[in-house]
């Protein structure tokens, strides 16, 4: 998942309703597609194979279907109340400020905790050129160019984001045109030995049930950023046209997903997958391209450090707008206006956030990009949660709307509880649970000791 709120998302509960949008659905779905593919999905799905195999195919068709479960719910509450804020708006009108604050808050956590997945992965692609430089060497070297891109406040820096969704894109579709060459022998003389389509329950649960569970966790993380799409469906020409921008969004993903960790699993063993390399890298490696390897690693990492700026950026706006509705200091919402209206404090904090990951990787190189991916996908989880708890309470649904938002609760917390069944990322899971703790005793401070008081002044 490449994470990217764009300058109009924000968790205000300012009604955009009024506002005439200039985007076309077609074009939400394009900039859906732009920010949901990156790091996420070209390396964190190489985690899910290693875990579960060949089934990992069912756990992104799975994923898929979660996700429109909680998009069109978004989607839904998006046409019949268009507010910038959102899913925080909709889980303050459902539950109260304390589930606005708590919302808000869980999305800039999971934003820091992606950013630091995100660093993770491109500092383990950059070693694929230089195995021997420490890991935490080249999140720092990532980490100061996010800052002084930040720093220069860059102009247009949208379209260079749209420019860079067109390179992953063309990189996915690069390894499915290559990988099906090779899959009929039109490349590498077709005498490089395959795993082929499995046709037995092992070959296709290798890991058995557990394995199979715990991907799920990965499947989710590459589907994470549905929650932008529902933060920009307020700049529609047409507010209606939500559900079905998401739609094709989710159609496109899917098939671009699914043919492309189809090809993989086929063209390489269960055990030859490792989270070091992209899964495509690894498929491919048998037929000697040389050029390929390279180019896709660059595309991934040039990709990968736009959509981690771009995260950057939001996340210090976020901060900024949580600050100036009450539910963080003021301090954060102050700004430097010699400096292109920067405000330094969020960027500040933010930047701890990303100082944090840096010494993570140089205590525990071995395994942070595991947690890490793991604790971001388990708090976006819980965002997708209040999304579709609020739908519940907000939205008049007949017994079939009803029945698939159990469905789509059950199936987040398959993909949670999934994450205490694999060793390996199971610590992933405490960390974003010591997040949600902070964050929630936090929220019943202030329902206690500043919005009740508040209230009884009104």
């Amino acid at each position: 998942m490449d994470f990217f709120i764009p300058d109009e998302g924000s968790c205000k509960s300012k009604d955009s309703s009024e506002g005439e949008g200039n985007l076309a659905w077609w074009q939400l779905s394009l900039v859906g597609v732009g920010c949901t593919i990156g790091t996420g999905y070209f390396l964190g799905s190489a985690i899910g194979i290693k875990i579960t195999g060949p089934s990992i195919v069912f756990s992104f068709l799975l994923a898929a279907l979660g996700t429109y479960i909680v998009y069109s719910l978004l989607a839904k509450m998006t046409a019949e109340d268009p507010q910038e804020g959102s899913f925080c708006y909709y889980a303050n009108k459902a539950y109260g400020r304390w589930a606005g604050f708590s919302c808000g808050w869980n999305y800039w956590s999971s934003n820091i905790l992606i950013m630091g997945s995100q660093l993770t992965a491109l500092s383990i692609l950059s070693r694929f050129w230089f195995p021997h430089f420490p890991l935490w060497l080249f999140a720092a070297g990532y980490a100061i160019l996010s800052i002084i891109v930040v720093l220069t406040g860059t102009n247009g820096f949208d379209r260079v984001e749209n420019l860079l969704a067109v390179i992953k894109t063309a990189a996915i579709i690069m390894f499915i045109i290559i990988a099906a060459a090779a899959v009929f022998g039109w490349i590498g003389g077709g005498d490089v030995e395959r795993a082929g389509v499995p046709t037995t329950m092992s070959d296709l649960f290798p890991e058995g049930f557990k394995g199979f569970w715990s991907s799920l966790i990965y499947a989710y993380y590459a589907y994470g950023g549905i929650e932008v799409i529902g933060l920009m469906a307020t700049n529609l020409k047409k507010k209606e046209d939500a559900p079905k921008a998401g739609i094709i969004m989710l159609i496109v993903l899917v098939i671009i997903y699914i043919l492309s960790l189809g090809l993989a699993v086929t063209m390489a063993n269960h055990g030859e997958f490792t989270d070091k390399e992209s899964p495509f890298v690894t498929a491919l490696k048998p037929y000697n391209l040389a050029f390929f390897p390279h180019v896709f690693n660059a595309a991934i990492i040039i990709a990968g450090f736009s959509t981690m700026t771009a995260s950057l950026f939001g996340v210090t706006k976020l901060l900024v707008t949580l600050a100036d509705d009450g539910d963080a200091p003021k301090v954060f919402s102050k700004k430097i206006k010699k400096w292109k209206d920067l405000p330094f404090p969020s960027l500040l904090l933010a930047t701890i956030g990303l100082l944090a990951s840096i010494i993570t990787a140089l205590l525990l190189p071995g395994k942070i990009y595991e947690y890490i991916t793991t604790a971001a996908g388990i708090l976006i989880l819980i965002n997708w949660a209040f999304i579709i708890l609020s739908g519940m309470k907000v939205l008049e649904m007949k017994v079939w709307g009803k029945f698939l938002s159990l469905i789509g609760i059950f199936l987040i917390l398959a993909a949670v509880s999934g994450t205490l069944m694999e060793k390996s990322i199971r610590f992933g899971f405490f960390v974003s649970i010591l997040f949600v703790v902070i964050i929630g005793i936090v929220a019943i401070i202030m329902q206690k000791k500043v919005w009740k008081k508040k209230a009884s002044e009104a």
